[in-house]
């Protein structure tokens, strides 16, 4: 079953079960979902589902920084609800060890002896660590080991 379908039976279990909610979230979800497939007139893989997922947890922990500076912490909950409720749809994260193996064998592979030749490195890496790995860091990473 593709993640795609996987949400779609999660939308109708939360409708039965009457979890306004988690329905809530998951048709946010689905909603981005065909929102990009309808811009790029694709059918999304399991990878291109992660990604949308990522970039909405991004922008949900964001939202979160936003609201409880301004003192919205009942807008913060329903934020943070939101991503629980994604979370459940991404891949395992990565290890702290695993990651850094995955930089050094991407350095290793692509040859890069210097920070300007970082982009060679991110460009194997990201395939592998999407939705896995916090990119920021691991873009630190290899900085700090180009370096």
């Amino acid at each position: 079953m593709s993640l795609k379908q996987q949400i779609t039976e999660d939308m109708k279990t939360a409708m039965r079960a009457k979890e306004t909610a988690r329905l809530g979230a998951i048709r946010l979800l689905l909603a981005a979902i065909k929102q990009r497939e309808v811009d790029e007139r694709i059918e999304l893989s399991d990878t291109d589902v992660i990604t949308v997922i990522d970039k909405m947890i991004k922008q949900r922990r964001d939202s979160i920084a936003q609201f409880e500076t301004a003192g919205r912490q009942e807008l913060a909950d329903i934020e943070k609800f939101e991503i629980a409720v994604l979370q459940t749809y991404m891949p395992q994260p990565m290890s702290e060890a695993e990651v850094a193996a995955a930089v050094v064998e991407a350095i290793a592979s692509s040859g890069a002896k210097s920070p300007q030749e970082m982009g060679k490195v991110i460009a194997l890496l990201k395939p592998k660590l999407a939705g896995r790995a916090d990119m920021g860091k691991v873009s630190a990473l290899v900085k700090a080991r180009l370096s």
